[in-house]
């Protein structure tokens, strides 16, 4: 069982994510923005992060890069999870450090094959 931190100040994107992860046997731990993900990263160590681009305080973004620079949290795999479906987006974010990028809304199986690509081991 791995532990997932979810990152997204939208309550119901939160739950509905948390309940896939939780479906799959997985610890879901939530953040309610980028800042509050950055934060919980370093104290948790989760084995994967998934994270919302568009929140207040830190956005997707400047959490994925700001987490995949730290030395204690480089080496969590960050899949995005957002609304911004442009091209540009998602080259922009995996030059942050994300390993894939999911557009909302979510559709179940394209997060799982994601989850099960990413998660170590």
């Amino acid at each position: 069982m791995a532990r997932i931190l979810i990152v997204d100040d939208s309550p119901s994107q939160l739950l509905g994510i948390k309940r896939i992860v939780e479906k799959l046997g997985h610890e879901a731990l939530t953040a309610e923005d980028g800042a509050a993900g950055v934060e919980a990263a370093k104290k948790e160590l989760p084995d994967l992060i998934l994270m919302d681009v568009v929140m207040p305080n830190l956005n997707g973004f400047q959490a994925t890069r700001t987490i995949s620079k730290e030395e204690t949290t480089k080496h969590i795999p960050i899949i995005l999870v957002t609304t911004k479906d442009q091209d540009t987006d998602k080259v922009w974010g995996l030059r942050q450090g994300a390993k894939a990028y999911v557009v909302k809304p979510i559709k179940e199986d394209e997060l799982v094959a994601a989850l099960k690509e990413h998660l170590p081991g």
